[in-house]
């Protein structure tokens, strides 16, 4: 009956955005997912899109399905600023609400994360730090509560310097080549350098590391060091505004966009739109398609804006990190689900949601069933790995949306996963942290 309450209170409460609002969880039969988000500052075009990725995704699983196997999904945004103490405070703000406590935390800051990881075995409340965090985290034996599948950005920086070869025609032609990599100065920024680093032993590459620092507006300096030293190819590893400018500076420098590519988190609508057609040709990694075309997308218009598809539009809808929050999303769905299917249909603790997580199978007939054939791809998850080592794909902005222009690249693992298991074991024997058996 409460539950019915709640839901029947979620579907007449309108905001200004138009999209269904909810209140903070309280009640039985309700599973509580906190929200770190950045809607202000120098982040918000990065921010925007994720927050409104993630409650449009939850509230069409309440809309459509009722919750996750009748549990209501309830949810609670803090104000992070992409402020690390901000989001600390935010996360002991939420930790505690709802029946059960919270179900998982999404960080979104790899600041932030790196502040978590200590609390998450403390307070048994997972981090699913999607595509970010501490890499190392992928050694599921050390570190236990910590998610950072599909991929990682050790992952990611390996398959780009793959990519690289492809286009130069072998690994064996990236001896003498320029690479520089153009890195937000924080701990985000610097966790591709790693791998770039031990790769440029491996391969021959000349590589140049530029710092740029918080929050990237002015990067002239950096840029002008660029012209100076013409490299072959450019890796960005940005965020919010910084992104933006990088874009525009590397148009004003006449650099080849199609060897400028930005990881991930550098390639959004926010990112290249500032620039105008310098922006054209300008690429980035990722792991799920730029469209809006796909199943999940019709049922968010029909069950969250009653196919006021401008309505949605003002609200970030299709664009990059909408979409990728929208799997973000979905993987703490399915993982709630998959513990669900060992504890039984009710709210579920951290604990509970953590097994979830470790036992994720999302198979390509689950995602033809969520709407997300195609979308992007299936995951496992075991005990050891909590990354899966999945590939990237390249996209490319044409100066209107971005196209997929590569097949799937592949990490290279061998030179990856000895380092993650290395840094692991050195991050157990600082803590004290006997590894688990697998």
């Amino acid at each position: 009956m409460l539950r019915n309450l709640v839901l029947a209170m979620l579907g007449a409460v309108v905001g200004v955005t138009g999209v269904v609002a909810t209140t903070p969880a309280q009640a039985e039969g309700e599973q509580f997912f906190p929200m770190l988000v950045y809607r202000t500052g120098a982040y918000a075009p990065s921010g925007i899109p994720i927050a409104n990725g993630f409650r449009d995704y939850y509230t069409m699983i309440n809309n459509r399905d009722g919750g996750i196997n009748g549990v209501t999904i309830t949810f609670e945004e803090c104000e992070t600023e992409y402020n690390t103490k901000l989001g600390v405070e935010c996360y002991e703000k939420l930790k505690n609400k709802g029946p059960t406590g919270a179900s998982l935390i999404n960080p979104f800051s790899t600041g932030i994360t790196y502040q978590l990881i200590p609390k998450a075995a403390v307070d048994e409340i997972p981090i699913l730090s999607m595509g970010y965090g501490r890499t190392a985290a992928a050694d599921g034996r050390v570190f236990e509560w910590v998610f950072n599948f599909p991929t990682t950005y050790w992952s990611q920086a390996s398959a780009f310097i793959r990519y690289v070869a492809q286009q130069e025609g072998g690994v064996d032609k990236l001896k003498g080549k320029k690479i520089a990599h153009v890195y937000h100065n924080s701990a985000y920024g610097k966790e591709a350098n790693p791998t770039l680093e031990a790769l440029a032993e491996k391969y021959g590459y000349e590589l140049t590391l530029l710092a740029v620092d918080h929050p990237g507006q002015e990067q002239k300096a950096t840029w002008l060091q660029i012209r100076r030293a013409k490299p072959d190819w450019v890796f960005l590893s940005g965020w919010g505004v910084m992104n933006q400018v990088a874009v525009k500076e590397a148009a004003a420098i006449k650099y080849p966009m199609d060897h400028f590519v930005g990881n991930w988190w550098s390639g959004s609508d926010a990112d290249v739109i500032p620039a105008g057609a310098g922006a054209k040709g300008y690429k980035s990694a990722t792991f799920h398609s730029p469209k809006s075309d796909f199943g999940v997308h019709a049922d968010i218009l029909k069950h969250v804006y009653g196919g006021d598809v401008a309505k949605a539009k003002r609200n970030s809808f299709g664009e990059v990190l909408y979409n990728r929050t929208i799997v973000n999303a979905m993987f703490a769905v399915e993982a709630v689900r998959t513990a669900q299917g060992k504890y039984g249909n009710r709210p579920l603790t951290g604990a509970e949601v953590r097994w979830g997580l470790e036992n994720f199978d999302l198979t390509e007939a689950r995602l033809k069933e969520l709407g997300m054939e195609g979308f992007t791809r299936p995951v496992k998850v075991s005990c050891a790995d909590h990354e899966t080592g999945g590939p990237i794909l390249i996209q490319q902005w044409d100066g209107a949306k971005w196209n997929i222009v590569s097949d799937w690249v592949q990490p290279i693992s061998e030179v990856v996963r000895p380092m993650i298991e290395k840094a692991a074991a050195a991050y157990a024997a600082e803590n004290n942290i006997t590894p688990r058996s697998c």
